[in-house]
């Protein structure tokens, strides 16, 4: 259900001077939480709450061949569920475009991060590999469900361990305590235009009010700040200045995302 168009135009009003519904200034995040091991069936999972906004992430460790061209590295895949229960917006079925594009957002992440090291996940190689199945649920849309998806899977990926593998068969329910390979955490925000302004993690109101949005994904290394993956959605174009100054912001504000979620997984 789309807002009304006086609430879009209040919003639109408040967000050029500055201000928000909610009180927030305009980047600024609403408070986040994360949960560890809410699943007793995963190998690894995390729920995630951004405000209201509420989204669960499970990790499964599954062995099989690998893909001809990469037949040292093991696999990944990426896939997200958006059910009724999340959103009235949401309907049962095969996933739509936009959880199709969140799946791709987060695999993005994920694989030009370098964040699992999938060479680590050869078990023979040429023959056989571990592949990393991450789920993504979310409970209840109030916004930002792109980057609440991320944070979910970061953490469910930080939390995950190795099931037996014995004669090259899983042994599900028998966990080790091997840990998956990973290395520098990708952290993704999502700036969504309102007006000629950008917000940082909107509501549901203010994402239907935006003209354009986009998400940056980015690693960091001691002071050095790596952008792996940029991408862009909404009807209207960005100018080459906007996206410099969306960047600046992301690295900026990323960093502050990067503590909070080292300080809750420790």
């Amino acid at each position: 259900m789309e807002i009304a168009g006086l609430t879009k135009k209040k919003i639109e009003e408040m967000i050029k001077e500055g201000k928000r519904m909610d009180g927030r200034g305009l980047l600024e995040m609403r408070p986040f939480e994360i949960e560890l091991g809410i699943s007793k069936k995963a190998e690894g999972s995390a729920r995630v709450k951004i405000g209201d906004t509420e989204v669960v992430a499970g990790i499964k460790l599954g062995v099989g061949e690998p893909f001809v061209d990469s037949p040292e590295d093991g696999a990944l895949i990426v896939t997200v569920e958006l059910w009724p229960l999340a959103s009235e917006k949401f309907e049962m079925g095969p996933p739509d475009i936009q959880a199709i594009e969140m799946a791709r957002i987060v695999d993005r992440s994920l694989r030009e991060s370098g964040y699992i090291d999938l060479k680590k996940l050869c078990v023979k190689a040429g023959e056989l590999v571990w592949t990393v199945f991450v789920d993504i649920y979310p409970i209840n849309d109030d916004g930002n469900l792109i980057d609440a998806s991320a944070i979910a899977v970061i953490a469910a990926l930080h939390e995950a361990v190795f099931p037996e593998l014995k004669e090259d068969k899983v042994q599900y329910g028998e966990l080790t305590d091997k840990k998956l390979p990973l290395k520098n955490m990708p952290i993704v925000m999502t700036f969504y235009k309102v007006g000629e302004s950008f917000l940082l993690d909107p509501t549901v109101a203010e994402e239907e009010a935006a003209k354009a949005r986009i998400t940056v994904a980015m690693t960091f290394d001691k002071d050095e700040v790596f952008i792996h993956a940029l991408q862009k959605a909404g009807d209207e174009p960005l100018e080459e200045r906007e996206i410099t100054e969306v960047l600046a912001i992301a690295m900026k504000e990323a960093k502050k995302v990067h503590e909070k979620i080292l300080r809750q997984l420790k």
